[in-house]
C-alpha cells in the first residue's frame, strides 16, 4: 500500500502550476486552493482581493517511492522567477507570491537545500526570495478552477501565452 505524502506550493496563477505536475508517474492528485491565510474558507473573490493573506496554491498528493520531494521541487523551481517578491509574471500581488509550504522537516530541509542550491548555481543574477513556510491550512478552489488547462484548454493557452511565464521558462531552464 502507497504511504503518500502531499506538497503545497504557490507559484503564481494555479492554472498554471497544475499541468506541470500533471504528467508524471507517483503524483496521486493535484488540487488547486489557496493557502496561508487568515480568512476561513475563503472565495476566489475573496482571495483575489489580496485581504485574505492567501497565495493561490497546488496541493499535490504524491507517493515519495515512486516522485521524490526532490524532484517535485525541482520542477517548481523551473515554473517561477525565484527573484520576483512581488507577485509572477502578469499575476501581481501577495496572492500570487510564490512560495513553498512544507508538511514536514524532511520537506523544510530539502525545501531549504534545493533553494540554497539553486542560489549558488549562479543561474539568476538576483537573490532567489522565494519563503519556504510552514504549510498552513488548505482551502480546495472552486470546482471551475480545478484541472483548468484540461476543462478550458483554449482560455489557458490565452492566459499563459499573455502571461509571459513561457518566455521566461525558456530563456532560464531551458
Amino acid at each position: 500500500m502507497a504511504e503518500f505524502e502531499k506538497a503545497t506550493f504557490a507559484g503564481g496563477c494555479f492554472w498554471c502550476m497544475v499541468k506541470p505536475f500533471d504528467q508524471f508517474d507517483g503524483i496521486e492528485k493535484i488540487i488547486s486552493g489557496y493557502s496561508g491565510g487568515h480568512t476561513e474558507n475563503p472565495t476566489y473573490e475573496q482571495v483575489k482581493t489580496g485581504e485574505t493573506g492567501h497565495k493561490e496554491v497546488v496541493q499535490i498528493t504524491f507517493d515519495p517511492e515512486i516522485f521524490p520531494y526532490e524532484k517535485l521541487l525541482e520542477i517548481f523551481w523551473q515554473q517561477i522567477d525565484p527573484t520576483d517578491d512581488e507577485g509572477q509574471f502578469q499575476d501581481r500581488g501577495d496572492n500570487y507570491r510564490a512560495v513553498i509550504f512544507y508538511h514536514n522537516e524532511k520537506q523544510k530541509q530539502l525545501a531549504e537545500q534545493s533553494k540554497q542550491a539553486l542560489a549558488a548555481s549562479g543561474k539568476f543574477k538576483k537573490p532567489i526570495v522565494t519563503p519556504i513556510l510552514p504549510a498552513a491550512p488548505f482551502y480546495p478552489a472552486e470546482d471551475y478552477h480545478q484541472d483548468f488547462y484540461k476543462k478550458s484548454p483554449k482560455e489557458y493557452k490565452e492566459d499563459r501565452q499573455k502571461s509571459g511565464r513561457d518566455e521566461f521558462i525558456n530563456s532560464h531552464w531551458q
